[in-house]
């Protein structure tokens, strides 16, 4: 079982978190489950990016991104080489460090 570090974010988890994953959950799902509300806009299949995240440490750990993973991170606000969606990232054995950026892309909930 692997260890999941979610850093301080000002609105989503402003003191951070800190809880356990099962191998092949994902980050998303994990998060979610520990009371870390990381937006989902697509419900988590893969369609929008509003589930981005940033690996501080362990993104050697995940699976390469598939194609459409890294089409949609194309698009991402704030897009680093550690970038996944959280809804595809699937947790190893590895211990992961994760930031939440500060913004995502959601036009439903800004009404566009």
């Amino acid at each position: 079982m692997a260890r999941i570090r979610i850093l301080p974010h000002q609105e989503i988890c402003p003191q951070g978190a800190d809880f356990e994953a099962e191998p092949g959950e994902t980050i998303i799902a994990a998060a979610l489950r520990n009371g870390v509300a990381i937006e989902h806009a697509c419900e988590m299949s893969c369609a929008c990016t509003t589930c981005h995240v940033v690996l501080r440490e362990g993104f050697g750990s995940l699976a390469p991104a598939e194609e459409k993973e890294e089409d949609l991170l194309d698009r991402a606000w704030g897009l680093e080489p550690t970038s996944r969606l959280s809804c595809q990232a699937q947790v190893r054995d590895t211990d992961l460090v994760v930031e939440i950026p500060k913004y995502t892309i959601n036009l439903e909930k800004e009404r566009h």
